[in-house]
């Protein structure tokens, strides 16, 4: 099996591509693919919040990248040095898949990031990846809640 390896910014337009293709519920178009792959390509750079381990396809391009983007939190006695990171895009090509990539990817990503002195990992999990995460140590959490809003257009004002 290919060793996973640390993703350069040179990666992310295949990242985004995973991404787009395996995880979304419709794939994004050309123009939000090169929007998202040049934020990740800065992301990915020495000193962004972006980090993420890949296995690169024998045919070209990458077969698997396991992505996490790094924040702050207050510190605490379970988080001492304030970080953490949700776990992004977990994501593998078809023709890759069930040879182990995915885990040997965010293994690597999750040792990386232990270095890194982040103790708190959070993701979203489909049923199908669940016994994925939780052979990594990952466990549901009933009380994480979810929301996404959009600002109210203008001259809708109440």
């Amino acid at each position: 099996m290919p060793e996973p390896r640390l993703a350069t910014p040179a990666d992310a337009a295949e990242i985004a591509r995973l991404r787009s293709e395996n995880i979304l519920s419709e794939p994004l178009d050309e123009a939000w693919l090169t929007t998202c792959a040049d934020q990740l390509a800065l992301r990915l750079q020495d000193g962004g919040d972006a980090r993420a381990y890949v296995v690169d396809s024998h045919a070209g391009g990458l077969a698997t990248c396991a992505l996490g983007l790094v924040h702050a939190v207050l510190p605490a006695p379970k988080y001492p040095k304030g970080l953490a990171v949700r776990i992004h895009a977990v994501a593998t090509d078809p023709a890759h898949r069930r040879r182990g990539y995915a885990k040997a990817a965010l293994a690597a990503l999750l040792d990386h990031l232990e270095h890194d002195g982040v103790t708190l990992y959070e993701l979203y999990a489909s049923d199908g990846s669940a016994p994925l995460y939780e052979q990594l140590g990952f466990a549901a959490d009933p009380a994480l809640m979810r929301m996404t809003r959009f600002p109210a257009a203008e001259g809708n004002a109440s």
